[in-house]
């Protein structure tokens, strides 16, 4: 054999050698193509028999024999020589080598017959590239449509084998016969379905690595479809031209993932005309008959004039008459008619019935006549007892009535004096209409009969301001002021009475709680002071070159609406006008409310007075319509609307659990009697306006709020109110007997909406040294919530600490217009708008600025405006009217991705900035 010693392998092998017996190598293991991964080397191999040398050639020349490793056996069925060899093959050395092919390697076997030769084996360096050559991208396609998704994996030696996985799961072609992923590393699902919608990713891996694509995130999406029409509703009008209508919703399918909004009308209302009911009337009568021979003659009439048509009523009354035809000379049954005595007989007892009725007539009258004389010279007192019922029996309240508007001593005609000395209470004390006591005590002006004394008859009863037995004595004198009462005006001077029951006479009636406004094309904000009650009217919602004056009220008189069953109303009675007033874009209304909202206890309903003074439903807040839009806040119902009228919020309680915020508050003063003290504890609705009420009413009796009101989640679970005063200083105060404890029906204080619910408590000094009160108020629902109000006062005036009856005053702006009313400028809204509008974003984008803005449902309704985000943010400027968060709204869009730079300050100064900035301070 020639040496392979050294480096010497330029000295080529023989091809065979000098011929023996035997047979030629047979390989029994050809070396395979290998791939080096990194720096680690690969081993080849060969295995011939029968051999007696093996050597490997790579890339033409032969391997150095030191490199090379030989087992030798025998083969035991042949007795023939089996030789196996190795050898490594380093990176070093593929990378060396730069011929036109791969590195390669074959072995050479030899035998005493002769040489075989086995199979090249190609060695490559491994390697994957980060990069993939095409990234999967996303799509956005309707339901049913095809979805390719392309992937080039990055080059790689051996190429790379790709997997498709969705959301992070691999995808299994063969259990899908919907996807195929054979067509060149691609992924395509041929009718797209709702379940395709997810994040997509491409996997390639080979013998070195695995390396992820970009994901691509597939939207299925659903456009919607409008469902088949409902019959046409009744014609509601009863008789004559009405309308009926029919609707549709868009969820045939509904929109989904971004789906585009059914276009067209979700309501058609068409004319129709009911028959109206024609009653029927008689003809004029027919001319009367012959006389017959029973001496009778006839004459008819029919009913057809009209005759009854429609369901109308048939005429009533007879269709014939008839009489005597010969004035009585007829000869019947052989005697003349005028002998029979019977009709005289009738006739004589007629003259005796009209006498008496003539003769009641005329004694009725002059009882009349002598009341009103008498009523007359009566009518200096300026009331009249009316009802004298607290004489018998167990004692009632007295009740009054106002006589002469131009008595100087006549109360306020608004108010119901509350009689504090002349009246005891059974029961609990609940006064609906509180009165200041001082002016009270001079109950003598009411001119009680005289010499009558009212007991207490129930160890319950109160009295207040008096002693525990209240008598009356005495006449008032014409033309005085009445004295004879024992319990005076005490520390007010004679001289001051008349002038301090002057002033209280002089108001007639309580400030109407309403605000007007000129506005026009730039619209503004109104308000009602101190109510929680506001009006935005939009920019653009009036024509150009005109001007309205609108009007915003409350209704302070008892509602017209009177809540069914368990209903309840939940706010004021708000009225915004003028009706005949046409907005293009619809206005907002905030309304405050008390329930404590939750859907699954309230089931809350807008209503709106008709011209006809019904009231007549909207809508549900939860319902899903086009007509308006509300949005329900812990305290307030911002309601979009496109019609004035008058409004109101209900509340249908679901279950027991609903829950009713009530506000309570307690008033103290000075009573008549310098030693005696009140305490009246309100429970009112949680709105501003029922808490500004009881300001109004406090302020006029001189009232002084003695604590911060606090809020009492009452229960709608029938469970009473229970009102007690706890901790009064012994020794220096003592409270009337029987009513430190005060319990008021489940019923009168859920279902009183109209006005608030007052108990009184009368205390009493023990010495007028005392001038600290100091107690607790305790206001609890039997088996609820319950609040305990710390009274800490002093008694004289110059001492007391002011408590703020309202902690936000909004009084001083009731009436904003143009950019002044509005937190966003209008040229930032402007680009808002432009931006979230585009046609092209299938909703998608003012959807998700309504989304960051917490609104969630009803989105129909903002499909229908020609401007979505104009309405969106019509809204948000309805519900941050008082704090202007802006930054809130600057963070919606920031993560909504349409904003690319920091807040930073503008004003309105600062309007043509290209992008959108924001500023804490001065807003958008």
């Amino acid at each position: 054999f020639p040496s392979l010693s050294g480096n010497d392998n330029s000295e080529a092998l023989p091809e065979s050698i000098p011929s023996a017996p035997g047979t030629l190598p047979h390989f029994m293991e050809e070396p395979d193509d290998a791939y080096i991964i990194k720096s680690n080397p690969i081993v080849l191999r060969c295995k011939a028999m029968p051999a007696m040398q093996i050597f490997f050639k790579c890339n033409g020349e032969w391997v150095h024999q030191n490199e090379h490793v030989s087992e030798e056996s025998m083969d035991e069925t042949t007795g023939l020589k089996v030789r196996e060899v190795f050898i490594n093959v380093t990176r070093q050395q593929v990378e060396d080598f730069h011929g036109p092919e791969d590195y390669w390697c074959q072995c050479v076997a030899w035998s005493h017959l002769g040489t075989s030769k086995s199979r090249k084996a190609s060695v490559r360096i491994a390697y994957l590239r980060k990069n993939f050559e095409q990234d999967p991208q996303g799509k956005e396609v309707p339901i049913e449509g095809m979805i390719v998704l392309h992937c080039r994996p990055p080059e790689g030696v051996p190429a790379a084998e790709v997997e498709w996985l969705k959301n992070e799961e691999p995808i299994d072609s063969n259990l899908d016969e919907n996807i195929d992923t054979r067509a060149d590393h691609n992924l395509i699902i041929r009718q797209a379905r709702l379940s395709d919608s997810g994040n997509y990713t491409c996997m390639a891996a080979n013998i070195v690595a695995k390396r992820r694509s970009m994901s691509a995130t597939v939207v299925v999406y659903v456009n919607g479809g409008w469902s088949s029409w409902t019959e046409w509703s009744n014609c509601n009008a009863r008789c004559g031209r009405g309308w009926q209508k029919r609707s549709r919703t868009c969820t045939n399918p509904a929109p989904l993932n971004g789906g585009a909004f059914c276009e067209g009308m979700s309501v058609q209302k068409i004319t129709c005309t009911s028959l109206c009911p024609v009653d029927g009337n008689w003809e004029v009568w027919s001319e009367w008959s012959v006389c017959s021979p029973e001496c009778e003659h006839l004459r008819v009439r029919e009913c057809i004039a009209p005759p009854p048509r429609n369901g109308g009523k048939f005429c009533e009354g007879l269709s014939q008459e008839s009489e005597n035809c010969t004035e009585g000379l007829c000869i019947q049954d052989k005697k003349p008619l005028h002998e029979i005595k019977s009709q005289n007989i009738e006739t004589a007892s007629d003259i005796a019935l009209y006498s008496g009725l003539g003769a009641a007539v005329i004694a009725v009258a002059v009882l009349v006549v002598g009341v009103t004389l008498y009523r007359r010279s009566q009518s200096e007192y300026g009331v009249d007892v009316i009802d004298s019922s607290a004489l018998t029996g167990g004692f009632q309240t007295f009740n009054f009535k106002t006589v002469r508007q131009g008595n100087s001593l006549l109360l306020n005609p608004s108010m119901q004096p509350d009689l504090t000395v002349s009246r005891t209470y059974s029961g609990p004390i609940c006064l609906q209409d509180p009165m200041d006591k001082e002016l009270m005590t001079e109950s003598s002006l009411f001119n009680p009969l005289s010499d009558i004394k009212v007991k207490v008859q129930s160890s319950f009863m109160v009295s207040l301001g008096v002693t525990e037995r209240a008598e009356y004595h005495g006449k008032a004198h014409s033309g005085t002021f009445p004295h004879g009462n024992s319990r005076a005006f005490g520390t007010i001077q004679a001289r001051n009475k008349a002038t301090y029951i002057q002033n209280l006479s002089s108001i007639s009636a309580r400030s109407e709680l309403k605000t007007t406004a000129i506005f026009g094309h730039l619209g503004g904000r109104l308000v009602v002071p101190n109510t929680g009650v506001s009006l935005l009217v939009p920019h653009g919602a009036i024509p150009e070159e005109s001007s309205w004056e609108i009007y915003l009220a409350i209704t302070q008189k008892e509602s017209s609406l009177q809540p069914e069953g368990s209903d309840v109303l939940l706010g004021p009675e708000v009225t915004c006008g003028p009706s005949e007033l046409s907005v293009s874009s619809p206005f907002a209304l905030t309304i405050p409310h008390c329930a404590e909202v939750n859907p699954e206890h309230w089931n809350i309903h807008l209503k709106k007075r008709s011209q006809q003074g019904k009231w007549e439903e909207v809508m549900s807040v939860e319902e899903e319509t086009t007509s308006c839009y509300c949005l329900l806040d812990p305290y307030a119902c911002h309601i979009l609307l496109n019609s004035f009228g008058t409004y109101a919020l209900i509340g249908e309680p679901i279950s027991d659990c609903a829950v009713r915020q009530l506000k309570v508050a307690v008033f103290g003063c000075l009573s008549c009697n310098s030693l005696d003290y009140n305490l009246r504890v309100y429970c009112m609705d949680n709105t501003p306006c029922a808490f500004q009420e009881v300001v109004l009413d406090e302020r006029l009796q001189g009232g002084q709020l003695l604590e911060e009101p606090k809020l009492l989640p009452f229960q709608g679970n029938t469970f009473s109110l229970q009102i007690s005063v706890l901790d009064i200083p012994p020794f220096l105060w003592r409270i009337k007997p029987f009513t430190a404890c005060q319990e008021v029906p489940f019923s009168r204080v859920w279902c009183n909406s109209q006005k608030p619910l007052h108990c009184a408590f009368s205390l009493e000094r023990y010495s007028p040294a005392t001038t600290q009160l100091s107690c607790k108020i305790c206001i609890r629902q039997v088996k609820g919530h319950e609040q305990i109000l710390q009274i800490q006062t002093s008694i004289l005036e110059n001492e007391r600490e002011t408590v703020a009856f309202f902690a936000h005053e909004d009084g001083s702006f009731p009436a904003q217009m143009g950019p002044k009313a509005f937190k966003i400028p209008y040229s930032i809204r402007q680009r808002i708008c432009a931006t979230f509008d585009t046609p092209n974003a299938k909703g998608k984008d003012w959807q998700m600025l309504a989304q960051k803005n917490s609104i969630n449902r009803n989105l129909s309704y903002f499909a229908t405006q020609s401007s979505p985000s104009a309405v969106i943010l019509d809204l948000w400027e309805a519900r941050h009217q008082h704090d202007g968060d802006l930054d809130s709204l600057a963070c919606a869009l920031e993560e909504i991705g349409r904003t690319h730079s920091k807040i930073s300050d503008i004003t309105e100064t600062e309007m043509e900035e290209p992008d959108f900035s924001y500023s804490r301070q001065n807003g958008l």
